[in-house]
């Protein structure tokens, strides 16, 4: 068990459901209290959805566990309105340095530009991560019902909502919903009881991880090493964590055996090794895995969704196993919540599928094509490896090719049905599909950044330097699209007419160091429109609200809707 954390016990409480006759229904019920269930539970809540999580434990996971987290996953985790206590407990970083046998080949910065509030990557043990999120999910305790040792022993799913038969140590009892979302785990059991397969690849190779307990003289950067001197034939990894915890994975090879490898009499002589004979260390905790690539062929089963392991594993190298849960339940929980107010067609929640797999195949290539160049299982790949690593410690080309991980990245989606067509152009980077970026602002007299403006709806990005005439015609249509559409909110670069600014649901910012302009490629009367969760939609030189309206109906899947969204079609024409 850790010696610098002690994980928190979280109470049983007696379900209500045990002294009523009526089986209880709930719009979404979620199975699993790690990081994708409580993220969801979170961003349902700031929705106005309610939820009722179940966990079959009574604490935070144990041992670090997921550990990177990117730049991104933390932007979503800020959304939530819990990124504080992770930046202010991660150890943060942003470089990083590659080892060949007994010298350094070359070096990185994942974050080589300014004007960006959150850092390129943190590192915090998972345990923490949770209870952070556990004390965010009770600020919505009117909206998540969080209950603990509450065990799941049978679903029932069928196309329009499913039936849970959960235990406890009070006796069992039944719960319906519209939505079931599974977030337990990469050994599934809702999975397995299904009869759903999760299909890939198991790699023949086994890993240690140490965290050991030390004060070091190592930089906070991430160190990978290739058959160094004190591990030689195999390859090491080493992180900072707070606490003055180090992680430390040791390759070991397919022959090894688990259970012996994790004992710390085996554990220390490799430590010891890496460190030196007179640095001193505890072993904090430690663990042997086996890579997984491998992921469902189709995340929605009638009503059931899965997120996070559950629906797809990776190995670590690259840390997109818990930044990839997270860009999946920021992808699917705007739909979902739309779909549940009535707001979007039911067709909407495959796009999660679609967008998501997308993610998790490009999520499962880079950890494949990195468990590939690091644990090399022929003698011409060890070669190539080898020539590679020669090569980069003196000519930059070659450095693309040296993989110990390509870190975790935002996903965009290119071919998303959602994209309105991008026939103005623009910054590459900035394409519909793609996350949008941050940059320095200023509201009023006060400093701020421009991803806080966003909330948790649909949002355009409006360049408000227009000329007189089509500002007038702008400022009619807009208030008009405004009136209608609730979900939107606008953000206009000023300076701009006082008459834009009075417009409902508005901020008016300052692009105090000229970066929105620059990232956005931003000229008068231009303009992005965003999705809830932060990606583009469309984007245009020059706005009309006839062409927001469009996007806006693509972006919920409008175009996608069947004859069977009835309420909503009926709703489309209320509209109109």
């Amino acid at each position: 068990m850790p010696t610098t954390y002690k994980n928190p016990v979280y109470p049983y409480r007696r379900p209500p459901e045990l002294d009523s006759q009526n089986v209880r229904h709930c719009p979404v019920v979620i199975v699993g209290a790690g990081p994708s269930g409580l993220a969801a539970a979170i961003d349902l809540a700031k929705q106005g959805i309610h939820s009722i999580v179940l966990d079959d434990n009574n604490t935070v996971s144990v041992g670090s566990r997921a550990l990177c987290f990117a730049k991104r996953s933390l932007e979503i985790v800020d959304r939530l309105g819990c990124v504080e206590p992770m930046l202010e407990k991660g150890v943060t970083w942003q470089h990083g340095r590659v080892f060949f046998q007994d010298r350094e080949v070359y070096d990185f910065n994942l974050l080589p530009e300014d004007g960006h509030r959150i850092p390129a990557f943190i590192n915090l043990q998972q345990y923490y991560f949770e209870e952070f999120l556990v004390n965010r999910a009770h600020d919505f305790a009117e909206q998540i019902d969080l209950r603990w040792k509450h065990k799941v022993i049978n679903v029932d799913a069928q196309p329009d909502s499913t039936t849970l038969n959960v235990s406890t140590q009070d006796g069992d009892y039944q719960l319906t919903c519209d939505y079931l979302l599974v977030a337990d785990g990469a050994n599934s059991r809702i999975r397995d009881m299904l009869g759903l397969e999760c299909k890939g690849q198991v790699f023949q190779d086994r890993f240690l991880i140490a965290d050991v307990v030390m004060k070091a003289d190592f930089p906070t950067e991430r160190w990978f090493w290739f058959d160094p001197p004190f591990h030689p034939n195999q390859s090491v990894l080493l992180h900072k964590e707070p606490d003055n915890v180090w992680r430390i994975d040791f390759q070991l090879g397919w022959d090894a055996d688990p259970e012996e490898e994790k004992k710390e009499e085996n554990i220390r002589p490799r430590v010891q090794a890496m460190l030196g004979p007179d640095v001193e260390f505890e072993l904090e905790w430690a663990s042997v895995y086996t890579f997984r690539c491998r992921k469902m062929d189709n995340f929605i089963h009638n009503s059931v969704i899965f997120m996070g392991d559950a629906a797809h594993q990776v190995s670590p190298f690259g840390a997109r196993g818990a930044n990839g849960a997270l860009q999946g339940v920021d992808n699917l929980v705007w739909k979902l919540a739309r779909v549940l107010k009535q707001q979007a067609p039911k067709t909407l929640l495959s796009t999660y599928n679609t967008e998501r797999q997308h993610g998790a195949a490009e999520n499962l290539l880079n950890s494949t094509r990195a468990t590939d160049f690091i644990t090399p299982k022929s003698h011409i790949s060890h070669v190539f490896r080898d020539v590679t690593l020669e090569l980069a410690e003196k000519h930059p080309f070659a450095r693309s090719l040296v993989n110990s991980g390509r870190l975790s990245m935002p996903c965009r989606y290119d071919h998303s049905p959602l994209n309105t067509p991008d026939v103005d152009g623009g910054p590459s980077e900035l394409r519909p599909g793609s996350p949008i970026k941050d940059a320095p602002i200023r509201v009023g007299e006060e400093n701020a950044w421009l991803l806080n403006q966003f909330g948790d709806g649909f949002v355009l990005l409006l360049d408000g330097r227009a000329d007189d005439q089509h500002d007038a015609t702008l400022l009619k249509d807009l208030d008009t699209l405004l009136e209608r559409r609730p979900d939107v909110s606008l953000v206009i670069v000023g300076p701009t007419p006082q008459a834009l600014s009075t417009l409902p649901r508005t901020t008016v910012v300052d692009d105090a160091e000229g970066l929105i302009t620059q990232r956005y490629g931003l000229k008068a009367g231009a303009g992005y429109l965003v999705r809830p969760d932060q990606h583009v939609a469309a984007r245009w030189h020059a706005i009309t609200a006839h062409q927001v309206e469009d996007a806006l109906d693509r972006a919920l899947g409008v175009h996608l809707a069947g004859t069977a969204d009835t309420t909503f079609q009926e709703r489309c024409h209320a509209k109109a």
